[in-house]
């Protein structure tokens, strides 16, 4: 599913214009993001937690010319399910 179609439902499933659902969903993405860019996390019960993980610096590998190259170590955003999406899907 894409984000249209994501759109496309919500609108279906909550009776509301794809316009609104549109501003919702962008609503939605936009807090989650200006969380984790605080470094706080974002708890949605039954559904699951959105934090950030630090990813260490590493040696890694040029594919095409064999020589190591330094990475840089990094922010990431990181997603753990929460127990009603897991019995949803299983």
């Amino acid at each position: 599913m894409n984000k249209t179609e994501l759109i496309e439902e919500i609108a279906k499933s909550a009776d509301i214009t794809k316009a609104s659902a549109t501003r919702a969903l962008d609503a939605m993405i936009e807090a989650v993001t200006e969380s984790l860019k605080k470094n706080d996390s974002v708890t949605l019960v039954g559904f699951g937690t959105f934090t950030v993980g630090e990813r260490a610096a590493r040696t890694g590998r040029d594919p095409r010319t064999k020589e190591p190259i330094k990475i840089k170590a990094a922010k990431v955003p990181k997603f753990k399910a929460g127990k009603a999406l897991k019995d949803a899907v299983n």
